[in-house]
């Protein structure tokens, strides 16, 4: 009789807890909906741009005057270098 009365209550259906709405709910559906509309935003920017791969190459007056300003640049932080050392 125990045994049947302890099922009883185990099994028994019980009503449904009232839904509660959530009180950020409404708080976090904002950011979500902000946060898609940069994803968007990012994607249009994106879109426009070109790919490392398809870039067209550095023109070679660029190159070597670039090239020249980094060979100047290593020059110095030798020259550097060396005076601190001595």
């Amino acid at each position: 009789m125990v045994a049947g009365a302890t099922a009883y209550r185990f099994f028994r259906h019980r009503p449904p807890a009232p839904i509660v709405p959530e009180p950020h709910a409404e708080a976090l559906k904002a950011r979500l909906a902000e946060s898609r509309e940069v994803i968007e935003e990012r994607e249009e920017c994106e879109a426009a741009e070109t790919p490392i791969d398809e870039a067209e190459p550095v023109p070679g007056e660029v190159g070597d005057r670039r090239r020249s300003v980094h060979d100047r640049g290593r020059e110095v932080a030798e020259q550097m270098r060396r005076g601190s050392s001595e």
